[in-house]
């Protein structure tokens, strides 16, 4: 790179004085997809210098054109090119790569986002976010009742409190009652208070984290347009929907609040439990009530704040609830401090014995888990009904089923480092209890849940592998003209048949939710009927049976305890290999698209910096020099690339067209999220933008149609794009031409025609013409 400094090109409303429109002048503004890509490469120079933005997201051109406004007109008509690079949103340093810890979080807020295209039902569509929020809430709960149970209950008070355990962790000599002259911190309830530092600290690492990046994303303001100018159909394109500030502050408060409510919980039951069953002092008792009833009114007001309205996307919502965002997370922490000193009391008969009542807190929490996603399904059916769609993934029932395996990944990650921690600290030595029973009867549920899926991937395998062979003739009639070759023939048909992959995706997540809701009802079911794991449950059953019971127990306990060691793992090695932070990016590039609605401690949504990025880009550039402009998006740079059009006010978008290649704007966001990217929304943007084509290949795994109607004669998708350009040696092809797939689409002649076809329909001396004018 040339040069970094940036040169102020007409950027901002507020900016230099207009220039004299001219004539032809043309720009494409190219945003790059999933991954990240260098300005070097999207410009094809290695001479690039930034004209606008930072180091986290910024706009280039190559070094001879960034005076290019300034110079006649290219008699070509060739436009002048800029890179928009906002890789560096997901994927930039080391530290994001933590993010894949709070993979649950996105998963549940993804969900939110996915209810079904339904009119004239407000109230049912408040009732689904309201009930994703609560989802939201529970994940919350369970990570830090995870830590709670890890610090407080298997470390505090069962390995500490016995005196096998804790010689052989000698760090733990001074919680030990065993231990000479037994230390201030040897009661039960100072070690309780003294490991509860684990999950709080676990709570303001999350409660900073989302503080931080709430300050970074949702604090961008989009372009502030009039009220007469919102003239989109969609959501996507209300001035308030890239904002989302006020929802994510408030949300921040009640689930920092619960979070420390949690704790405040786990150490005042233990404590309160004691003081009625030994029959301490009165007054010591009477606390015990009152804290716990303090408790239960905490979580009410927590709940509430969840349940109620604060995204407002019909304007820009600047505004912040003071009250809850501070109030709320000070008086849930003040309750702490108050249970602390509570369980600090000296109570001289007390002793540890067996374990906290985890059992009991795990059971709770997975069966609200299990009856909100149950009822969540139950709305979305109804939406679905309201305005049914065939395209929509599993007929609309797919935000029930990815909150399913938001719960799942939450549990396998609590049940995971349990497991492993109560490994550490005992071993197989069976000195302590052990970790709480349900989590051993979740585990034993995923090896048969491993078999499900693999007799699933069987079949589609063997699906896949029919349709490559059923492929073969479409190719060689592609390809007519040309010499046959059977093994380049078939190397197409299978890229073509595994490109198909995608479009079944629909049925692995039902299949994956269905088998776990099913078998995780069973796992509650057997945990809350006897205190047995399951191979002690079934050691009077048939030998068989017991045996197959004791190895899915065995397994299942490895399995839970690997998933989470493969977490930490991944995380741990993206923060050192750039090459693996990218992959995590891409991760991020599709799951962290929308805007934070369901969950405060998801990872941010970037698009809330990239649109307004690009129609701050658009708009400035469009108004400063009269020109026309081509956005061009590529994969995950599309769906930005539409957002960003949907934002544009309708005198710019008159001046504006949008080519799209690789885009999985319909086969991908329509079909999961119908109600933002449905029929009716894409149609809609076409209304809006008139001129707008779209390009793929069918060897695409990605990308895809937009399947919009053509009958005026403006269809917007174009004949599939050839790949290979040749099936074999050629003249213009000596070398065998590449497989391309999802990539380098500029590379195919089709990409420079059809850019150039839309520049001339927004030639600023001519009328607009649409295809089927022509003559």
């Amino acid at each position: 790179m040339e040069s970094t400094q940036e040169r102020g090109l007409n950027d901002g409303a507020t900016g230099p004085a207009p220039r004299p429109a001219q004539a032809g002048a043309a720009l494409e503004l190219l945003v790059h997809g999933v991954g990240g890509a260098t300005p070097e490469h999207m410009l094809d120079d290695p001479r690039t210098v930034r004209v606008s933005g930072d180091d986290t997201a910024a706009v280039f051109r190559r070094a001879d054109d960034v005076e290019a406004e300034k110079r006649p007109v290219d008699p070509d008509g060739r436009p002048v090119p800029e890179a928009y690079v906002w890789c560096n949103l997901t994927s930039g340093n080391g530290a994001r790569a933590l993010w894949l810890l709070l993979l649950p979080f996105m998963v549940a807020n993804l969900a939110h986002w996915m209810r079904p295209t339904a009119h004239d039902r407000t109230r049912t569509i408040r009732l689904y976010g309201l009930l994703v929020r609560l989802v939201g809430l529970s994940l919350t709960v369970l990570l830090v009742a995870a830590a709670c149970e890890v610090a407080l209950d298997l470390t505090a008070w069962q390995c500490a409190g016995t005196r096998a355990c804790a010689e052989r962790h000698t760090w733990l000599g001074f919680l030990s009652p065993t231990a000479s002259g037994d230390g201030w911190w040897s009661p039960p309830g100072r070690r309780l208070a003294l490991a509860s530092l684990v999950p709080i600290a676990l709570v303001g690492l999350l409660w900073y984290l989302s503080r931080r990046t709430w300050s970074a994303y949702e604090s961008e303001q989009p372009l502030v347009r009039e009220p007469d100018e919102d003239t989109a159909r969609s959501a996507l394109g209300r001035p308030g929907f890239w904002y989302g500030r006020r929802l994510v502050a408030r949300l921040r408060g009640a689930h920092t609040a619960a979070g420390l409510l949690t704790v405040a919980a786990a150490v005042a039951q233990a404590a309160a439990r004691h003081d009625r069953e030994a029959g301490g002092p009165a007054a010591l008792e009477t606390l015990g009530w009152l804290l716990e009833a303090a408790l239960v009114l905490g979580a009410v007001m927590v709940v509430v704040a969840v349940c109620r309205r604060g995204r407002s996307e019909k304007h820009l919502d600047r505004e912040i609830d003071a009250s809850l965002v501070r109030h709320l997370p000070l008086a849930a922490l003040v309750l702490l401090a108050l249970t602390l000193v509570y369980a600090c009391w000296e109570r001289p008969a007390w002793e540890s014995d067996g374990r906290l009542p985890g059992d009991a807190a795990f059971g709770g929490i997975a069966l609200v888990q299990g009856l909100l996603v149950i009822v969540l399904a139950v709305v979305a059916h109804l939406l679905y009904r309201s305005d049914p769609d065939p395209r929509s993934a599993m007929r609309g029932l797919a935000g029930p089923a990815v909150a399913m395996l938001a719960c799942a990944l939450g549990g396998v990650m609590s049940g995971g480092v349990s497991q492993r921690v109560a490994d550490w600290v005992d071993g197989t030595r069976a000195s302590i209890p052990g970790a709480p029973v349900l989590l051993t009867w979740q585990a034993s549920v995923i090896p048969p849940l491993l078999v499900v899926l693999l007799l699933l991937a069987g079949s589609q395998a063997w699906r896949t592998l029919r349709l490559a062979r059923a492929e073969r003739a479409a190719v060689e009639q592609d390809y007519a003209g040309e010499a046959k070759d059977p093994d380049r023939t078939r190397r197409i048909a299978r890229t073509r048949a595994m490109a198909t992959l995608t479009d079944r995706g629909p049925l692995f997540v039902a299949a994956l939710s269905t088998v776990t809701l099913l078998l995780g009802t069973g796992a509650l079911l057997g945990a809350l009927t006897t205190d047995k794991t399951p191979s002690h449950a079934a050691q009077h059953a048939h030998p068989f049976v017991h045996g197959a019971v004791d190895t899915a127990q065995a397994l299942g306990s490895w399995l839970i305890g690997l998933g989470f060691i493969l977490f930490v793992t991944l995380g741990r090695r993206a923060y050192k290999d750039r090459s693996a932070r990218r992959t995590v990016g891409v991760l991020w590039d599709v799951g962290t698209f929308w805007p934070r609605a369901a969950h405060p401690f998801a990872p941010p949504c970037y698009a809330e910096r990239a649109v307004p990025d690009l129609t701050w880009r658009i708009s400035t550039w469009t108004r400063t020099t009269g020109g026309r402009l081509v956005i061009s998006g590529h994969s995950q740079g599309s769906v930005l690339a539409a957002a960003a059009a949907w934002q544009l006010t309708p005198a710019v978008r008159k001046r504006v067209a949008l080519l799209t290649y690789g885009s999985p704007l319909e086969r991908l966001y329509g079909r999961w999220f119908p109600a933002h990217f449905g029929p009716a929304a894409l149609a809609a943007l076409h209304d809006e933008v008139d001129c707008w084509r779209n390009l793929y290949r069918v060897t695409d795994p990605i990308g895809g149609p937009v399947r919009l109607p053509d009958g005026d004669g403006t269809a917007v998708d174009c004949a599939p794009m050839k790949d290979p350009l040749a099936h074999g040696r050629t003249a213009l092809h000596p070398l065998p031409a590449p497989i391309l797939g999802h990539s380098d689409y500029q590379a195919d002649p089709t990409f420079d025609r059809e850019r150039g076809q839309l520049l001339d329909r927004l030639r600023p001396d001519l009328p607009g013409q649409r295809p089927g004018d022509a003559l």
